[in-house]
């Protein structure tokens, strides 16, 4: 069997020269407007569903606890994603929308900074926070309960 060895420091920033990972200098880049917006989305039984829109679950509002949630969790990219910049940011929204034909609560997270760097991690992190934060919320009343895409 013939290998191919890839060159993975042309490939990978956060590669070093050693072939260790590293955390990339952005000390050279233009700090710049950045945005970023995430999605995911989460799907509960009819009845469940009912219970989050009508805000009747036992633990209390899972959207407004979701919302803040996934907030947080963008806010606290840098401590877990390894190699992430601790970036300032200047806004994190996380909105929901529904689909009352599925039983399904779709998940989006927006995040901006005036940066160096890509703020894309935060949104995603931010959306996949509030996501399972709406899992937890719910897994007593919902064990099929998905997150998806």
């Amino acid at each position: 069997m013939r290998r191919t060895v890839v060159n993975l420091r042309k490939r990978f920033s956060h590669i070093n020269s050693s072939g260790k990972a590293n955390m990339v200098s952005v000390n050279a880049k233009i700090p710049t407007v950045r945005t970023a917006t995430a999605f995911s989305s989460i799907k509960v039984s009819e009845e469940c569903y009912r219970l989050i829109l009508e805000n009747q679950l036992s633990k209390g509002d899972v959207l407004s606890v979701a919302r803040i949630a996934g907030i947080q969790g963008a806010k606290k990219t840098s401590d877990l994603i390894p190699l992430c910049h601790n970036i300032p940011i200047d806004k994190v929204e996380v909105l929901f929308s529904f689909d009352d034909e599925n039983s399904t609560i779709e998940v989006e997270c927006f995040a901006k900074t005036f940066g160096k760097t890509g703020i894309e991690m935060e949104a995603l992190t931010g959306c996949s926070i509030a996501s399972l934060t709406i899992y937890d919320m719910i897994k007593a009343v919902d064990k099929s309960a998905v997150i998806q895409e």
